[in-house]
């Protein structure tokens, strides 16, 4: 039905987390349709992730030996947070507040086997030679996240280094009688002084 090229990209694409082989062969038609200068420059970027490697201090994602933010020497050298994955790093960065460095674990614990898949040793070694004075534990909040916070805790705190938590709460916009209890618990556990 499709040259044998065409097939194998769509193979690749529908490879992907989340896409599905109808929504790979969208894709690949798509690409397709698009001048070549347009497909080139996408073969081109595809191309360089070969290149990119996992930030010796942070595990982030990076061209260089340090990502963009380790080597910024203006971001507070004493705040580390930790972060499940580089994605996570992208969304907290988006809000501009957070000026300080982060650390990736690689996953939560029970995503591993083994807890020392996690780079739970080099975060620690980093806290120690960086003298780190605050940590802020960002894992997801889910069930997975919470455990692995809960571990991470236990493994920080003999290191007298000051440990925080994204609070949780409540969406702007919404009603209270759509939120789920876990959420408006943690919104009235978190709550502050106006």
């Amino acid at each position: 039905m499709f040259p044998k090229s065409f097939k194998k990209l769509i193979d690749n694409f529908s490879s992907l987390p989340s896409v599905g082989p109808k929504m790979a062969e969208r894709l690949v038609l798509y690409l397709f349709k698009q001048d070549k200068e347009k497909i080139q420059e996408f073969a081109d970027n595809l191309e360089q992730i070969q290149h990119m490697k996992s930030c010796r201090k942070c595990f982030n994602i990076a061209e260089d030996d340090l990502c963009e933010i380790c080597s910024n020497s203006k971001r507070n050298q004493k705040q580390l947070c930790i972060v499940e994955e580089p994605l996570d790093i992208i969304s907290l960065e988006k809000t501009r507040i957070y000026q300080g460095l982060y650390f990736v674990l690689g996953g939560n614990i029970f995503q591993s086997n083994d807890k020392n898949e996690l780079k739970i040793p080099e975060l620690v070694k980093r806290i120690e030679n960086e003298k780190i004075e605050e940590i802020i534990i960002a894992t997801n909040p889910t069930t997975e996240g919470d455990a692995t916070a809960l571990y991470l805790k236990r493994k920080i705190q003999p290191l007298n280094v000051k440990i925080t938590q994204l609070a949780r709460g409540l969406t702007t916009g919404g009603d209270i009688e759509y939120i789920d209890d876990a959420t408006l618990s943690a919104a009235l556990s978190n709550r502050k002084e106006v």
